[in-house]
């Protein structure tokens, strides 16, 4: 680091600490309660992006001077449909056959907060599913649990080993944080 600052992470997502702690930053752990809602007319493109700020400045209220605060969010887009996390089983599992043999997008926003300013940008990632039959979609709800999870899946978790026949884009930002583009911008500033 160039300059010095203290990097915040400001998720519980155990994904991102881990993506962040591979690319050898030293952080932080921070988080606060922001509700995840956004204007209904926003295009479904900007949605991640927006919330990633949007969590930025809840931070930047009580945030040091020399501190970096890092907010993420991810969404799955399906069409115009935002898909978020999966309120229970049944929800998950319309989205996974909403998902079956098709292709989506994986929207990763990103903010990094200053004392000053908010740099944000996203990443997408097109990703496709063959068919999944009833009783695989009913095994990875059962063993896996992805109510924490944009879409109802992880893409590095059974579900995504044998149904994602095509990714066009980072498999990072699949996982939840697209960690070259959040590493080029982190070595501008610091």
């Amino acid at each position: 680091m160039k300059k010095d600052y203290k990097l915040i992470l400001a998720s519980n997502s155990p994904r991102r600490q881990q993506l962040l702690s591979e690319l050898g930053l030293k952080f932080q752990l921070r988080s606060l309660e922001v509700e995840e809602s956004f204007p209904a007319e926003l295009e479904v493109d900007k949605v991640a992006e927006y919330l990633a700020i949007k969590k930025g400045r809840a931070h930047q209220k009580t945030m040091e001077a020399d501190e970096i605060i890092i907010t993420a969010d991810t969404t799955v887009v399906v069409g115009q449909s935002v898909l978020n996390k999966p309120a229970d089983e049944k929800e998950a599992f319309q989205m996974l056959q909403q998902l079956s043999d098709t292709t989506h997008q994986v929207i990763t926003g990103v903010c990094l907060t200053l004392a000053e300013q908010h740099q944000s940008f996203r990443d997408i990632t097109s990703v496709t599913f063959r068919k999944l039959d009833e009783e695989e979609i009913n095994h990875y709800i059962k063993h896996y649990h992805p109510f924490d999870k944009a879409g109802g899946y992880a893409i590095q978790e059974w579900i995504g080993m044998i149904g994602i026949t095509h990714i066009d884009g980072s498999y990072f930002n699949v996982v939840g944080l697209p960690s070259e583009k959040l590493y080029g911008k982190l070595k501008k500033i610091i």
